[in-house]
């Protein structure tokens, strides 16, 4: 039974990376992780699993798109456009695809609490992202509330939050939905499957919060000497020109980023979990 679900993960996650690529949303590598991602998730989860990683990809997916045309001109801020790359599947799903592996293993439906956590991470930090850009107020630094230009590692705007918070809510709500179909016993009290809702949707919240704070802080922003315009983009700017480091960790790209925050919002949510609840 274990290899067919893999297996059945295997095909499912093909058939929906060949589609993402000809839309324009993966490219080649980006096939490649989405396959990785979504056949371990789905393969060691199971459906409940593959559906919440599924929902992320195409709402994700769906918003990167979303007044394509407005967002072009911060291309030269972004390390990276909208069609996703290996690093960028990776960072996005890789702490997923970890507990649903955990969870097979080890079974415990903390696992459950971590995946949809770290999931509802990046979806709200994707969320805020793509419709944050098109708030009409300026973005402030998360750390100091400084203004800052549109597209700054760290701004975060009340579009952009209220935004977080949807993206975070949604996964918070299936989350919660799944559990209470399809967990065991505990989990399927009514009075647990809210509280898996609610611990959700901050952890998501909270997390990608965190995200913008490491982008204010120590993520790697470099600089164009020709354009005179901070970026992401390493060892070279749009323009063609060399960049360089400006300040934060070199190591420390948008993709790590991603990654230890998608971290983060798993602790975050099993914490909550264990703090209301106390199930272990």
């Amino acid at each position: 039974m274990a290899l067919i679900q893999i297996l059945l993960g295997l095909l499912l996650s093909a058939l929906i990376g060949f589609v993402a690529y000809r839309r324009g949303s993966l490219s080649k590598s980006g096939v490649f992780g989405a396959m990785l991602v979504g056949t371990t998730i789905f393969g060691f989860g199971g459906w409940a699993w593959g559906i919440l990683l599924v929902v992320f990809f195409v709402s994700s997916s769906a918003l990167s798109h979303f007044k394509e045309s407005r967002k072009a001109a911060l291309a030269e801020k972004f390390s990276k456009g909208h069609q996703r790359d290996l690093a960028q599947t990776l960072a996005n799903g890789g702490a997923g695809a970890l507990f649903a592996f955990l969870n097979a293993t080890l079974p415990s439906p903390i696992w459950w609490l971590a995946f949809a956590g770290a999931l509802a991470t990046v979806n709200a930090d994707t969320w805020a992202t793509e419709l944050g850009v098109l708030s009409k107020s300026a973005p402030r630094l998360v750390t100091t509330g400084q203004t800052v230009e549109v597209g700054t590692s760290g701004g975060v705007t009340r579009a952009g939050t209220l935004a977080a918070l949807a993206g975070a809510g949604l996964i918070g709500l299936l989350a919660a939905l799944f559990a209470w179909v399809w967990g065991g016993y505990q989990m399927r009290l009514s009075w647990n499957a809210i509280i898996i809702g609610v611990v959700v949707t901050l952890a998501g919240l909270l997390g990608s919060l965190f995200d913008s704070q490491l982008g204010a802080t120590v993520q790697a922003i470099y600089f164009c000497d020709s354009c005179g315009k901070e970026t992401e983009r390493y060892p070279m700017h749009r323009c063609g020109n060399m960049t360089r480091l400006l300040r934060g960790w070199r190591w420390l790209d948008n993709d790590w980023v991603n990654f230890i925050s998608s971290l983060a919002g798993a602790a975050l949510a099993a914490g909550f979990w264990l703090a209301l609840t106390g199930f272990r």
